[in-house]
């Protein structure tokens, strides 16, 4: 495993890291606990340190886990979590209720409790439209979680470059979480250039597409009950990223997997810290944290994507 400086923080993190979402148990499809924290474990084994998960995931659930994974090696782990769409979950109005820093704080206080931890290495605001009272309160809320040594970094986890720069109007902003894949190269105009340029960490989520890019979905695979991706099939997006897929399939090396051709490709971009796919069993994890050592990407390689999937 490779490791990274985390922007212009002192926090080295691995290339790649565990996604956290899924076991959640509640938006991926069925995953058991045991095979969830023995994934863990696993990324743990192969060099893995950032491990990123959310009070939104399964409600809790997915940090709880992580506590059980990280006990008696916390210092070994560069733990990341987010908050701010639990409120939003449970409140179908949808009204503020992240505006003001007491309400993050309170949020950031049970987090750490389901993580049985005193700090969070990086802490993301997780609303992703830029609502003005909101905005501000976890701006402050930012301030506070850092003088008291709660947090090392904190960031906002979204695409939208507007909110990204009105986040760092004072230059506080220490990591962004974006979504960036060979599928999904729009970051690369304008947002990984200003992030770059202003040394702010970013963490890569959905580097697989969530899961797209392995290649292991066809025209005819379908989605159980409670998974998100359950009406992919009948998405015309869907559709044409299987092409896209199909015809990237010719990079595969022996010693190189499609996805893991996937994880090289947004790791190959100068601003990208680390990336955090998702994963369920230890196969994934292994999979994925072998990306850090396969072969780079040619530039005859980097032509034919771009051929493929022009920027």
């Amino acid at each position: 495993m490779k490791y990274r400086k985390l922007g212009k923080s002192n926090i080295e993190v691995s290339e790649i890291g565990f996604g956290a979402w899924a076991i959640g148990g509640d938006a991926w499809g069925p995953v058991a606990d045991n095979n969830s924290i023995a994934a863990m474990e696993k990324a743990i084994e192969l060099g893995i340190n950032f491990i990123d998960t959310a009070d939104v995931y399964g409600s809790g659930h997915s940090e709880t886990l992580v506590s059980q994974v990280i006990k008696g090696r916390r210092d070994q782990i560069v733990l990341s979590t987010k908050g701010g769409l639990m409120g939003h979950h449970r409140d179908p109005k949808g009204d503020p209720v992240y505006h003001r820093p007491e309400k993050i704080i309170e949020a950031f206080e049970a987090s750490l409790r389901r993580l049985k931890t005193d700090y969070i290495d990086v802490y993301f605001c997780h609303l992703w439209w830029d609502k003005h009272e909101e905005t501000e309160a976890f701006i402050q809320a930012f301030e506070i979680l850092k003088r008291d040594g709660k947090v090392r970094a904190v960031g906002v986890s979204t695409e939208n470059f507007e909110y990204i720069k009105h986040f760092n109007q004072n230059g506080g902003l220490d990591v962004v979480q974006l979504d960036y894949s060979l599928l999904n190269r729009q970051t690369e105009k304008e947002t990984l250039p200003y992030l770059q340029d202003q040394g702010i960490g970013v963490v890569v989520r959905g580097p697989l597409r969530m899961g797209v890019l392995t290649g292991k979905f066809s025209n005819e695979t379908t989605f159980s009950e409670g998974d998100i991706r359950k009406n992919w099939p009948n998405e015309e997006w869907f559709k044409h990223s299987l092409e896209k897929v199909e015809r990237l399939r010719i990079l595969e090396k022996e010693d190189r997997t499609l996805g893991q051709l996937a994880l090289r490709f947004v790791l190959n971009h100068p601003a990208v810290s680390v990336a955090i796919p998702g994963a369920k069993t230890t196969r994934q994890v292994e999979l994925n944290a072998a990306a850090s050592i396969r072969p780079l990407l040619s530039e005859d390689d980097i032509s034919f994507i771009n051929e493929v999937i022009p920027m």
